[in-house]
């Protein structure tokens, strides 16, 4: 080979090396996100609220009273995550349809922002214009402290905190059972997790009912 031939071997080998070691440092397979549900963190139920939905109605937690409830979290001016997770919510609306007994429930952490107009605009996107899926706003005390109690942890809040309230697992999706106990976490950015809140509500219905 002559000098310049072997200049080039030697750069496209050096090149091969780095992406290698590259691609080795990104995938590491113990950090790989467990698609399995998980439960929370301690006990939580989902706390009594009076809130406003897309429409401009006022709802409280008694029209979600006796119903699965599925719940994420939005923040309409995110560009990714949120839209993922609420493409995961309207697969879960079109599996769960006629079926009396769920609900969805969005509940924003940027209520300065998603007001009634903006959030049903937001949820033209996703079919979210029927009753069966409420997107939630109003006082940012009361929905804060919702989330917090019923829901999310949150992080000591600074001026880098990239969400709005500082919560932290905003991403995941909520199911909530018929008695108001939140019994699992999804993973709303994984493209199976409707399917498997799905099968979750079918083993939720076949257990015997309190009394």
């Amino acid at each position: 080979k002559t000098p310049l031939d072997l200049k080039l071997f030697y750069a496209f080998v050096a090149m091969l090396v780095v992406a290698t070691l590259g691609l080795l440092g990104f995938w590491q397979p113990n950090a790989v996100t467990d698609a399995k549900p998980q439960p929370p963190d301690a006990p939580r139920r989902l706390g009594e609220f009076t809130l406003t939905d897309q429409s401009g109605r006022t709802v409280t937690h008694a029209a979600f009273a006796g119903k699965f409830i599925i719940v994420n979290f939005v923040h309409t001016s995110c560009s990714i995550s949120c839209l993922q997770v609420n493409r995961q919510m309207a697969e879960v609306q079109r599996l769960t349809v006629g079926q009396a007994d769920v609900r969805l429930m969005s509940l924003t952490v940027d209520p300065r922002t998603d007001t009634p107009p903006v959030l049903a605009e937001f949820g033209k996107k996703f079919g979210s214009g029927s009753n069966r899926w409420g997107l939630l706003t109003g006082e940012k005390t009361v929905l804060y402290g919702l989330i917090e109690t019923s829901f999310l942890r949150r992080e000591a809040l600074n001026r880098d905190s990239p969400m709005p309230g500082g919560f932290l697992d905003t991403d995941r999706i909520a199911v909530v059972d018929r008695s108001g106990t939140v019994r699992r976490y999804f993973d709303g950015m994984k493209a199976t997790t409707p399917a498997a809140i799905t099968n979750l509500l079918h083993e939720l219905r076949a257990e015997p009912t309190p009394l």
